[in-house]
C-alpha cells in the first residue's frame, strides 16, 4: 500500500470492494472505517449503475480488489468503463499487478509481450487461442489458478513446444517464488511438488513469428490465394497460412480453405 492509497480510502465516502470481508482486514489494519460496497462479477449488472449514480451526486468512491490490480482480470473493467461512458473522472492508483511483476523478474524478453490473462475455459475456445498464439513473436503473460496449473502447463507445451518460461506464484507476498526454466522442467517441477496459491505465467514468444509483424502490408492487393500463397513462400506451413489469412481479412478459416484447398504444399 502506498500512502497515497491510504490517504485516498480515507477521503471517499464509500469502498466498493469484490469482498467486503477481505477488504475490512486492511480497512481495520489501516484504522479506515468507512461503508464498503460489495461489487463483484455476480452482481456488477445492478451495483454498477448504482455506483456510478453516487459519483453523478458528487461523492467519492473508491474501488479495490481482493489481489492484484483493479480492471486487470477483475469486473473493476465494467466499472471503469461505465464511468468514463458518464464523464465521471477515473483516478488510477499504482499497486501491486502480477503481470508486470512477474514479467520484470522472469529474465525473458520485456522489449514487447503480451498480457493473455487468463485463457477460456472452454476446450474449444482454449485451443484457438492458443493455436493463434503458437507464432506469436513476444513474451506471453498467463494467469492461472492452482488447481489448473498442470493441465494449463501441458497444453501449453503441447501447443508451443518446450520454449523458455517461468512459473511466478503469490507475487509480491509472503510466500513468492519464481520456477524459471523451460515448460518441460517446469511440467516435472510440479509433478513434484504441490501447486498453491495463485500462478502468473509467463513464456517466450516464437522468434520465427517475427515474420509475420509484416504480413498485413505484404498481403495488401493479393486475393486470398495469392496472400497463402506469399506466406507459404516465407516457409510458413499452409495450415498456418491458411489461419493467418482469414484473421487478416477477417473470413471464415474453411472458406479461405476451400479457396486454395488445390493448392500444391
Amino acid at each position: 500500500m502506498t500512502f497515497r492509497a491510504v490517504r485516498v480510502l480515507k477521503e471517499a465516502a464509500a469502498i466498493a470492494a469484490e469482498d467486503t470481508r477481505h477488504t475490512l482486514k486492511l480497512l481495520n489494519h489501516f484504522d479506515i472505517h468507512l461503508p464498503l460496497i460489495s461489487y463483484h462479477e455476480h452482481n456488477k449488472a445492478e451495483r454498477g449503475p448504482e455506483i456510478i449514480e453516487r459519483l453523478l451526486k458528487g461523492e467519492t468512491i473508491a474501488l479495490v480488489s481482493d489481489a492484484g490490480m483493479p480492471g486487470i482480470s477483475d469486473p473493476g473493467v465494467d466499472l471503469v468503463r461505465l464511468a468514463v461512458e458518464n464523464g465521471v473522472p477515473v483516478v488510477p492508483l499504482p499497486g501491486p499487478n502480477a503481470a508486470l511483476t512477474a514479467l520484470v523478474a522472469s529474465g525473458l524478453d520485456t522489449t514487447m509481450f503480451t498480457f493473455v490473462g487468463f485463457l477460456p475455459k472452454t476446450n474449444k475456445h482454449r485451443r484457438e487461442l492458443l493455436a493463434k498464439l503458437t507464432r506469436h513473436p513476444y513474451t506471453m503473460v498467463f494467469y492461472e489458478a492452482p488447481h489448473r496449473l498442470r493441465a494449463t502447463l501441458d497444453e501449453l507445451y503441447a501447443v508451443f513446444g518446450d520454449r523458455q518460461a517461468v512459473a511466478a506464484r503469490e507475487l509480491t507476498k509472503k510466500f513468492e517464488e519464481f520456477i524459471r526454466g523451460s515448460l518441460a522442467s517446469i511440467i516435472q517441477h510440479f509433478a513434484a511438488n504441490q501447486t498453491r496459491g495463485e500462478f502468473t505465467l509467463v513464456v517466450a514468444g516464437n522468434p520465427e513469428g517475427e515474420e509475420l509483424r509484416e504480413v498485413p502490408d505484404a498481403l495488401a492487393g493479393l486475393d486470398v490465394v495469392q496472400a497463402v500463397s506469399q506466406l507459404m513462400s516465407r516457409g510458413i506451413n499452409k495450415k498456418d497460412a491458411i489461419r493467418e489469412v482469414a484473421s487478416h481479412r477477417g473470413l471464415p478459416k474453411r472458406l479461405v480453405y476451400q479457396a486454395v484447398l488445390n493448392m500444391p504444399e
